[in-house]
């Protein structure tokens, strides 16, 4: 079972950025970013393959998230852009260890969960 750290929550205002860091005690996984809002469901947000080459985001982030990784610290980020009020949630990086991609917005199909950071965005 591979240990995830997730780093870089806070309370940030509309507009502003934040750059989420997870860091895994092992390399070479699949990774993924959900968010959680109170009262809803566990959703994607964005995912890397473990080469590093593909990413993939969920349709609403648009163009404000990035994510990318830095192997030589076996580390995920999550970089946020305008960040909207409505980003407001509990953030978790997942570390998926099959080597198959295309799953990568199904939480079930992840093995590992960071305990969360939470983001909130005021108006």
């Amino acid at each position: 079972q591979v240990q995830l750290v997730e780093y870089g929550g806070g309370l940030v205002q509309a507009g502003d950025s934040l750059t989420l860091s997870c860091t895994a005690s092992e390399p070479d996984y699949n990774m993924g970013w959900f968010r959680q809002a109170p009262g809803k469901e566990r959703v994607f947000v964005a995912a890397i393959a473990r080469s590093g080459i593909s990413t993939n985001y969920a349709y609403w982030v648009k163009g404000r998230f990035t994510i990318s990784k830095d192997s030589a610290k076996n580390t995920v980020y999550l970089q946020m852009n305008s960040l909207k009020p409505e980003d407001t949630a509990v953030y978790y990086c997942a570390a998926k260890r099959a080597p198959f991609f295309g799953d990568y917005a199904d939480k079930v199909a992840y093995d590992d969960w960071g305990q969360g950071t939470q983001v909130t965005v005021s108006s």
